[in-house]
């Protein structure tokens, strides 16, 4: 049994609540295009597209989603609207299946080597620092040792925003003045993780796109400072994301994933947001695993992502 532990009935609550609001805004377009209709029909399916790309689904998850009902309907022939639901479930549920290897109900850290090593980016605003405080909770739930680094030395708030999760969790923070090079810090961080014995280093990085050559430029210097002291890390580059902002969201990944390699993804703020459905597209067009979800403000509210419980939770059982 793995720190996070199986899917339990007040994580599949939580879920449920916090699905809430994509679930009824997607229902109740789905019920207006069905209304008075008995068919699934062209007609019906240029409504549903409508409803998937106003549900932040995204162009081309939406136009794949309706190529594979429209096979459906054409191999079935008479496809009446009330099974309308279960088809579009079906097909969401088998594409996302496509994309990621299989649902994470629990996850264990390697025993070959620690500590394991997190690179967090993602643009302020997002919830990276809260995404990163209720990680390093978690871990630390688990019997896990953790250091934090702050390595976002470009703005005062974040040096002081990870000290604050720090100090509330009861985790050491490596950090050093404002402005100083973000690779020293990372340098420091994974240095005394591993002279303590840790089990996990987060380290948080600056939010800024505007100059994609010189995030690369800095991202790299980091990874390069970092193998200095550990070979292999970072052994996660996970970005950060802020589901209530819809396809802005799925842009920022974009951008993100042409400056440097992402191996996982947070989506946060689920909970406050109808645009849930942006976690689908993004989880299809960027075949980059998405790997937790933020559903609330509790420390627990910090959810590995389970495709199935997912689907599960916004069309029902």
């Amino acid at each position: 049994m793995g720190f996070f532990g199986f899917f339990s009935k007040e994580k599949k609550e939580t879920l449920d609540k916090g699905l809430e609001k994509t679930k009824t805004g997607m229902f109740d377009k789905l019920a207006r295009v069905v209304a008075g209709k008995s068919k699934v029909d062209d007609d019906v399916l240029d409504d549903l597209e409508e409803v998937l790309i106003t549900s932040d689904v995204g162009v081309d998850t939406t136009l794949k989603i309706i190529e594979r009902i429209e096979k459906r309907v054409a191999r079935d022939k008479y496809v009446s609207t009330k099974e309308l639901n279960g088809i579009l479930r079906d097909e969401i549920a088998s594409l996302l299946a496509e994309n990621h290897s299989n649902d994470l109900e629990d996850w264990d850290l390697p025993s070959d080597h620690k500590p394991y090593v997190i690179l967090v980016v993602g643009v302020n605003g997002v919830g990276k620092t809260t995404t990163i405080g209720k990680l390093a909770w978690q871990f630390k739930q688990a019997g896990k040792k953790v250091y934090l680094g702050a390595a976002d030395t470009f703005r005062a708030a974040a040096v002081e925003q990870i000290c604050i999760w720090g100090e509330r969790v009861g985790l050491p923070v490596i950090k050093q003045q404002m402005g100083s090079d973000p690779a020293s810090v990372a340098f420091d961080t994974i240095s005394s993780a591993k002279a303590n014995g840790a089990d996990v280093v987060i380290i948080d990085t600056a939010g800024r796109l505007h100059n994609k050559v010189g995030l690369m430029n800095e991202l790299k210097k980091i990874k390069d400072v970092m193998k200095k002291v550990m070979p292999d890390a970072p052994d996660e580059v996970m970005l950060v994301l802020d589901g209530s902002t819809g396809q802005n969201a799925f842009e920022q990944a974009k951008q993100f994933a042409a400056v440097t390699q992402i191996s996982s993804m947070a989506i946060t703020k689920l909970d406050g947001t109808a645009k849930g459905g942006v976690v689908i597209g993004i989880s299809d067009q960027l075949k980059v695993p998405v790997k937790y979800i933020g559903l609330g403000e509790k420390m627990t509210d910090l959810q590995l992502f389970n495709k199935r419980q997912f689907v599960d939770s916004l069309f029902g059982e």
